[in-house]
């Protein structure tokens, strides 16, 4: 997950909910974004109630970084600097074109976009992305249906194309209620 905020419903928000000790529905209203900015401010973050790669990482959610095009801050700076590049802690098309060439060079999926499999793959994230956390970021059967229905958040200022986008294929039936969460993300 690249990042997770109010209005946003599945499995990462229950995560989310669960490390904030708040009930753990699955669905990110008032009260996990209150929880989430008081988690924030008292632990040096930015207390914006949006929780993304930095706030995972100090949650010890590391099973939902997922670092793409648009990401910003301290992780995307360790992982630039682990690719050896210039580390401003941007995530742009330069950081997308070495995430390529690393997960080429590794044998991974060149998606450009850098989850808990290829932060695990890099040495500067080896102690941090174990096994244990390759195994938490597996969706279950449970969360499975709930990721089918959630669309990736957008970054701000970002445009971006999957592959599944690029090359256009017959889309899936919806039901009625995936629209419907839909409508609030």
């Amino acid at each position: 997950m690249s990042i997770v905020k109010r209005g946003m419903t599945g499995a990462p928000v229950k995560r989310l909910q669960e490390a904030l000790g708040v009930g753990a529905d699955g669905i990110f209203g008032p009260g996990t974004e209150k929880a989430l900015k008081s988690y924030q401010s008292d632990n040096g973050l930015a207390a914006d109630g949006i929780a993304g790669p930095d706030t995972f990482t100090a949650m010890g959610l590391h099973e939902l970084v997922l670092l793409r095009q648009g990401s910003r801050g301290a992780t995307v700076k360790k992982m630039q600097e682990a690719l050896g590049i210039g580390a401003d802690g941007i995530f742009g098309p330069g950081t997308r074109k070495a995430v390529v060439a690393f997960q080429e060079a590794n044998g991974l999926a060149a998606d450009g976009m850098c989850g808990p499999l290829t932060l695990a793959a890099m040495d500067d994230f080896k102690s941090t992305f174990t096994q244990d956390t390759l195994a938490k970021a597996e969706v279950t059967p449970e969360e499975e249906a709930t990721f089918e229905a959630e669309p990736m958040p957008q970054i701000s200022g970002v445009e971006f194309v999957s592959a599944a986008e690029a090359e256009p294929e017959p889309a899936p039936k919806k039901s009625l209620w995936g629209r419907v969460k839909g409508w609030w993300s």
